[in-house]
């Protein structure tokens, strides 16, 4: 199934999920997205801020649970990559060209920037939802995490949200701009990863020479 058909396919169902369970199908849906599980909160959000509209929910309520929900989503994320990613990527690491002093450096680097890294991180579409990866690798503080995580989601669903609040029925048309410009960042993130991949291959084929 091609990706777009992919996405319609999970956007369908989760609005089904709201329409059906209401609040809950939003924490739910929210939760999910937050744990990197594919479902769009450009979808969710918005149609849940439509509702609203439509007087079905209330559209602080809808804000208010869709900031929760990414932080437990985001914190289960986190909670993983704290207990066994490190484990994980020094033992597997190497395959995809990760070492042990990469993985200091990112200690590192978030001992002095985490908090900064991970609010910026969640109000960035794409990024928002593997920010906790490096954030549980680094431990940063599970404090300061929670708390830059839930200030950086409470914008992000306010304004996805209002959006669907102001565009009525038209929200889903806004959607499909959102969807395409997560496309954008997913094909930067991946021309980045083959820079890195090709960069690190030439600099260990001029080292062994």
């Amino acid at each position: 199934m091609p990706m777009f058909e992919l996405i319609e396919s999970i956007s369908r169902w989760a609005l089904n999920v709201i329409n059906q369970s209401g609040y809950f199908g939003i924490f739910i849906l929210s939760v999910l997205e937050s744990a990197a599980i594919p479902i769009p909160s450009e979808v969710v959000v918005p149609f849940s801020g439509f509702l609203a509209q439509q007087s079905r929910f209330s559209f602080y309520l809808v804000v208010i649970v869709a900031t929760i929900a990414n932080t437990v989503g985001a914190f289960v994320l986190y909670l993983i990559s704290l207990k066994g990613g490190r484990w994980i990527l020094e033992k597997y690491g190497k395959y995809v060209l990760i070492s042990s002093h990469e993985l200091d450096l990112a200690d590192r680097a978030f001992f002095k920037y985490g908090s900064k890294i991970v609010f910026i991180g969640r109000i960035l579409p794409v990024v928002r939802t593997f920010i906790s990866i490096p954030a549980g690798l680094a431990r940063m503080n599970f404090s300061k995490f929670i708390l830059y995580t839930a200030l950086g989601s409470l914008p992000w669903n306010f304004i996805l949200a209002l959006i669907g609040f102001k565009a009525g029925e038209n929200w889903n048309v806004l959607s499909l701009y959102f969807r395409k410009f997560d496309f954008v960042i997913i094909g930067i993130g991946l021309g980045l990863v083959v820079w890195y991949i090709y960069s690190h291959l030439k600099q260990k084929g001029l080292n062994n020479e």
